[in-house]
């Protein structure tokens, strides 16, 4: 014990837009954070693409930067654990280590075609059963698919065994390791649309109808395990346990403590994921929440129901980037308590969809309720509002499915900085909110993860005695108020969804 407490965890938080190196003590304290941004290649498609070898080269850096700057030395560095931007694909040659296309992001539309497919030949139902998941373009399998169609000869290499098929994590790994390893865990395997969450196994039908090959998928550990050790320069001929792993969502969860059934986490990233605890026994949803897997922690594993919102932070990016209407993210609070209106304008932020519980891709974005009067703070305002408004939907859908009554939403990610946001979701959903004292939860999960697969911190009870609370925001506003603010948002989802684009 002596010795861990002058050691530390590192974990690698890798995201759609940036990546992260945090480095935990054993009281819990993050000690430095270094991050690298990433850039995306979007084009007008709705295409999202980046470059795997990029994506490495910002874990390099940024793990570097992080013990340059904290003058950690790589035998003080206990375990790693990694958390990742979920359902993102890449396939890579297994002799020289290279991909053989860009790693496609989570939310790129660019398999939307093989997805529609798939539900005319009347696949949706046998899929939901076995992995819990909605057909949809948003899961790794159609990527994988449409990455065998379009490079020449990656069909014929993958069945020779030549190709690998791995989510951030399982890259991350690969290179960590030099190669020694290609694994997964279970949070990131129930985001294939592959993975059979019952019996915890790929499922042989589902690769079958998709024609992938299954030597080309990782092996499925649990969350906790120590999968193997560095082999990579950057630590400098130190062998480091890489020994925790679970996708950003999950992480959070784990880092909010929200390891009890019935507790819930909403991250406010560019996209908003909120996930119900359900315990040891898969929920399945009958309002079109994804039943997935929370992790796999002490031998037992763990799911959960979610939600996900396409659209929460991005959508403040949008006011700040496109439109002009704030100088700054930070900027959205002040412009919306600015604003005066009777909160009559709605902006509904479908621009790559509606997520849970709609799955609708074909809708737009929208504004409604404009007058000569209306301002852009009212328009700042409305896109906060938004976000509030779709953690709602998702939130009821929740407490109908699993028939539990949710007493609190916690909350993390950068959007929860802003305290306009946290104030009126609390509001709408008639919840306590509770704010993570740090923002970014996601890590913490990775390092506890990996803290405990290594004995850093002896058990979980260790760990929620450092865990620090954070700010309570409870509901203010009339539940009338309530019910005619949300009776509004629901005619505004409506009337964008039946203004759809013509198909030509």
């Amino acid at each position: 014990m002596e010795d861990d407490e002058t050691k530390y965890v590192l974990a690698i938080d890798q995201g759609s837009t940036s990546t992260r190196a945090v480095f935990y003590d054993h009281s819990g304290r993050k000690v430095i954070e270094s991050t690298k941004p990433l850039s995306q290649k979007n084009d007008k498609n709705g295409w999202v693409e980046q470059d795997p070898d990029l994506i490495w080269s910002s874990v390099l850096s940024a793990i570097s930067s992080a013990m340059i700057d904290a003058r950690i030395h790589p035998e003080k560095i206990r375990a790693i654990g990694i958390t990742n931007q979920r359902e993102t694909t890449v396939v890579w040659n297994k002799n020289t280590g290279k991909p053989i296309y860009n790693a496609i992001g989570w939310l790129s539309k660019q398999t939307t075609g093989i997805a529609k497919q798939l539900r005319e030949e009347g696949y949706s139902d046998l899929i939901r059963e076995k992995t819990g998941l909605v057909l949809n373009a948003y899961f790794s399998a159609t990527k994988v698919r449409w990455i065998l169609d379009h490079v020449e000869g990656a069909q014929e290499r993958a069945e020779k065994g030549e190709l690998l098929f791995g989510t951030i994590d399982s890259w991350l790994v690969w290179k960590l390791s030099d190669g020694r390893y290609h694994i997964t865990d279970y949070s990131n395997a129930s985001r294939t649309m592959l993975y059979n969450i019952h019996e915890l196994k790929w499922d042989q039908d589902i690769l079958d109808i998709l024609h992938i090959p299954v030597q080309m998928l990782p092996e499925v550990h649990a969350s906790d395990e120590v999968y193997g050790t560095t082999e990579n320069y950057q630590f400098y001929g130190v062998q480091v346990p890489i020994a925790g792993i679970a996708g950003d969502q999950q992480a959070a969860l784990i880092g909010s403590m929200g390891l009890e059934p019935g507790m819930v986490e909403s991250t406010y990233g560019d996209g908003a994921f909120i996930m119900m605890n359900t315990g040891t026994k898969p929920e399945i949803s009958d309002e079109k929440l994804l039943t997935t897997i929370a992790y796999g922690m002490n031998g037992k594993v763990y799911y959960a129901l979610e939600g996900s919102i396409f659209t929460a932070g991005s959508a403040l990016k949008w006011l700040r980037d496109k439109l002009g209407l704030i100088s700054s993210i930070p900027g959205s609070r002040i412009a919306a308590k600015r604003s005066n209106n009777d909160n009559e304008v709605y902006l509904v932020p479908a621009f790559t969809g509606l997520g849970a519980p709609y799955w609708d891709s074909s809708v737009r974005g929208a504004i409604f309720g404009i007058t000569r009067g209306t301002n852009d703070d009212d328009i700042v305002k409305a896109t906060l509002q938004s976000i509030a408004y779709s953690t709602k939907d998702i939130i009821d859908t929740m407490e109908a499915d699993a028939n539990i009554k949710i007493s609190q939403l916690g909350a993390d990610g950068g959007a929860s900085r802003n305290s306009y946001l946290m104030q009126f979701q609390a509001d709408i959903l008639d919840k306590p909110v509770e704010r993570a004292a740090d923002e970014e939860t996601t890590a913490f999960g990775a390092a506890v993860l990996a803290g405990l697969a290594t004995g850093f911190w002896k058990d979980i009870d260790e760990v929620k005695s450092i865990h620090e609370p954070g700010k309570l925001f409870t509901p203010e506003i009339s539940s009338q108020e309530r019910e005619k603010l949300y009776h509004g948002w629901k005619r505004a989802v409506k009337a964008a969804q039946t203004f759809k684009p013509e198909i030509n």
